[in-house]
């Protein structure tokens, strides 16, 4: 019994689905706090990629023999490729997995890109969910960010979206960026509700070493995100959304209900299964990890030779998929349930809940509002440090 949190759980590991992602890096610009594998097509390499990326997706076929829950396209920015490029990748996909009748199929878009053509492009391949990369509706923000946008170009796509009749509608947004302000982001957030999207993603601004961003702090010519300044958000967030009819299911984002949820996020939170195409790309099934090379000729060229373009593999122990079961389960509202979790020690358990940490009640272990925060302190006191 040990081990049935992994071998036989009610609504993790491989009874959470199976998810596929896509990853188109293209980009117009990348943006200075962007770490994400991307490319701009100065060397013509669209066309040679979606030529690779319809190979891995036949080949990646062979290792799976379950229907598929859910699809994610991403980047970069999937709608650099034409309408009919990035909805015959989706095809694809169906023409070579058993996809199950309720699929969930998220197709990222920059707002720019947003057209007419484009949603009835994907509508018409399945796509059932867009998520809109706004990330601000304060202009000094948005040139901050370096956005090619303006405050009106989320809008305008999710009128065109929803138009389409696409059935689910995202807008990401960030908070915490330098000289955002607290009448700003609650601005921000009003005019995301006001859209009439189901659903908002909010993230912490994060700035990585290796980004135009990162250096900049590391010449000190910017100033780092203050987490303090960013808990503070996170709240207002938290607080101002649900007085506009969202729900807060994970750490980051907030639906009108429950078929409003992102399916795809919510299997890697539950530790689900998933493969990978494209430069980059992340797969995991059943405790093997994989992921993929980060250049585009390199990852076209051991494809077209026949290889998988795989740059690493590592298969996890007992442990680390513990401690993953529970630092991804936690982020979420509904937490994890009682028949999944990874045996934890009366004591510390104790520890947690004295801390107000955790929440258990017999059937679900959840994070508290003060342990929501502070994922990683939650899981080193319930596992004494990993």
């Amino acid at each position: 019994m040990e081990r049935s949190w992994l071998l036989a759980p009610v609504e993790s590991g491989p009874a959470a689905g199976l998810g596929i992602y896509l990853h188109v890096p293209f980009c117009v610009h990348r943006c200075g706090y962007c770490d994400f594998a991307t490319w701009d097509d100065a060397d013509g390499l669209i066309a040679r990629y979606v030529t690779a990326m319809h190979a891995s997706i036949a080949r990646g076929a062979e290792l799976v023999d379950r229907p598929v829950t859910s699809v994610f396209v991403g980047g970069g920015t999937p709608t650099r490729l034409a309408p009919a490029e990035l909805a015959g990748l989706v095809a694809a996909v169906r023409a070579r997995h058993d996809i199950a009748a309720d699929a969930e199929i998220t197709v990222e878009c920059n707002p720019d890109d947003a057209s007419d053509e484009l949603f009835a492009a994907l509508r018409d391949v399945g796509v059932t969910r867009v998520s809109i990369g706004a990330q601000s509706f304060q202009p000094e923000l948005l040139a901050f960010l370096e956005r090619t946008h303006g405050p009106e170009g989320p809008v305008r796509a999710v009128e065109l979206a929803r138009a389409a009749a696409i059935e689910h509608v995202s807008l990401d947004l960030l908070y915490g960026t330098p000289g955002e302000t607290d009448d700003g982001w609650v601005d921000s957030l009003d005019r995301a509700v006001a859209t009439g999207v189901d659903h908002l993603s909010a993230y912490a601004l994060t700035i990585h070493d290796n980004t135009p961003f990162g250096r900049r702090v590391h010449d000190g010519q910017m100033l780092p995100p203050d987490p303090d300044v960013q808990r503070q958000r996170f709240d207002i967030a938290r607080q101002r959304l649900a007085t506009s009819g969202f729900h807060a299911y994970e750490l980051s984002n907030w639906a009108t209900g429950q078929p409003a949820r992102s399916r795809h996020n919510l299997l890697y939170w539950r530790h689900g299964d998933y493969l990978a195409h494209g430069v980059g790309a992340h797969g995991h099934l059943d405790g093997r990890r994989w992921w993929h090379h980060r250049s585009i000729p390199r990852f076209c060229e051991a494809i077209e030779s026949g290889d998988d373009a795989v740059a690493g593999r590592e298969s996890l122990d007992d442990q680390e998929r513990a401690l993953e079961r529970l630092m991804l389960g936690l982020r979420l509202a509904d937490g994890i349930a009682a028949t999944d979790l990874p045996l934890i020690e009366q004591k510390r358990l104790e520890q947690a809940i004295e801390a107000d940490l955790v929440a258990f009640d017999g059937a679900r272990l959840r994070a508290t509002d003060h342990g929501w925060f502070l994922l990683d302190e939650v899981v080193h006191v319930l596992t004494g440090g990993g």
